[in-house]
């Protein structure tokens, strides 16, 4: 067995590879413990690259040994972008694009893991909360899984994120307050009924392990090299801590040389964890939400700590674009590299140029970003930013006008 346990990641106390979550010594987060000796003699790049063309390609490097639930999430495109790059003067910068994922979004890596320790587990229910991503990658995931599933919104999130979560026959709970007080009733509701599966509390220690497959896409797609720097759009800091131990484990088990990459995060305007990096203090909660990027609207972040710590260690930085940069920011790269991706994305593209702007990014330097959703799910936030239509009668002269 691969999976030797959970260990705390502030006292270190063990415990076993149960659905848990919480420390009962100091309350910290758990993390999935792996026998490395087993995954170093059955892990190789050879057997990879046979592998599906999904996140499970790398099953060796997740903590489940059942099969998988499914719907063909990961090895999404990674593209070299020129003409970006040109435009904010970079020679080596790609994009890793999840929004063609089969829920539009890189929650399907985390899901498709966590639902499948659910089923591991023998849980009778799914249930998470959400910002809107992860509602329609659960819908989804748990009628592949035939669980029934239980979805807790803020109230006010895009329309079509919780349209693509009750399709899939999901019933969704919007909760009046912020993403933090819908969290607290998924809590109290999976305390209430352990066995349940909720993906992001119950099973966060699995669950969370799913985005480190993005790490592994990276080094992949370089041909099993590292880049210099990536920049990563930060909710709660989990995918950013999430990529920092992929990289660590690709160079533990000897398929890339070590390196230091240079971690850059991006959270909207002055939310938690990029506040903490740029006055030099402790991450401390917010309550007022003021922001059009809901799926990042995170006041309190669960691994904001751990998401500074590795910032300020690898020498990166990071950065809050304000909503109208944002905007600019999902048109520009609609606009040079063909991708129309949601505001969290928008958040990283703003980020990414502030920090090329700064001097923070070398031109030369291998750069990778990450593009977390489809911004199809985000379109409402956009209309009154864009260029209205042009009404013109069946005529040629009229059309003439138009370009004139």
């Amino acid at each position: 067995m691969k999976v030797v346990g959970l260990k705390c990641r502030i006292c270190g106390k063990e415990f076993p590879a149960e659905a848990l979550y919480t420390c009962d010594n100091c309350f910290g987060p758990l993390e999935v413990v792996y026998d490395w000796e087993w995954i170093k003699e059955n892990v190789s790049k050879e057997k990879i690259e046979k592998g599906p063309k999904t996140l499970w390609r790398y099953k060796d490097f997740l903590p489940v040994e059942a099969e998988p639930v499914d719907l063909g999430a990961g090895y999404t495109r990674f593209i070299k972008a020129e003409n970006l790059g040109e435009v904010l003067g970079l020679k080596n910068l790609y994009l890793l694009d999840d929004s063609t994922n089969p829920t539009y979004s890189f929650k399907d890596r985390v899901v498709s893991v966590a639902v499948t320790k659910a089923k591991e587990f023998g849980m009778k229910a799914l249930g998470c909360a959400s910002t809107g991503n992860l509602a329609g990658s659960l819908a989804a995931h748990a009628a592949k899984a035939k669980l029934p599933a239980y979805i807790f919104v803020p109230a006010g999130i895009e329309k079509n994120k919780i349209i693509q979560a009750l399709v899939h026959g999901a019933k969704v709970i919007e909760v009046e307050g912020t993403y933090d007080d819908a969290n607290r009733l998924a809590t109290e509701v999976a305390e209430e009924h352990p066995d349940w599966g909720f993906v992001n509390i119950n099973l966060r220690p699995y669950y969370a392990e799913g985005s480190k497959t993005l790490a592994y896409e990276t080094a992949e797609r370089l041909g099993w090299e590292l880049p210099d720097q990536v920049v990563v759009p930060m909710a709660s800091g989990a995918l950013l801590c999430a990529i920092h131990r992929g990289f660590k484990d690709l160079i533990r088990v000897g398929l890339v040389d070590e390196k230091d990459v240079v971690f850059n995060g991006c959270q909207p305007e002055g939310f938690p964890i990029v506040r903490a990096v740029k006055e030099g203090k402790p991450v401390t909660p917010i309550r007022e939400i003021k922001t059009i990027v809901h799926s990042l609207a995170i006041g309190n972040p669960a691994d904001g700590i751990f998401a500074k710590e590795i910032i300020e260690k690898s020498g990166g930085y990071a950065e809050d674009p304000s909503d109208l940069e944002v905007i600019e920011a999902v048109k520009l790269l609609a606009k040079t590299e063909g991708i129309f991706t949601e505001l969290a994305g928008g958040v990283t593209v703003a980020g990414l140029k502030r920090l090329v702007e700064e001097g923070r990014i070398d031109k030369s330097d291998v750069v990778v970003i990450y593009l977390t959703g489809n911004g199809l799910k985000t379109s409402e936030a956009l209309v009154d930013y864009l260029e209205t239509t042009v009404r013109i009668k069946p005529r040629l002269e009229e059309f003439e006008e138009v370009v004139a």
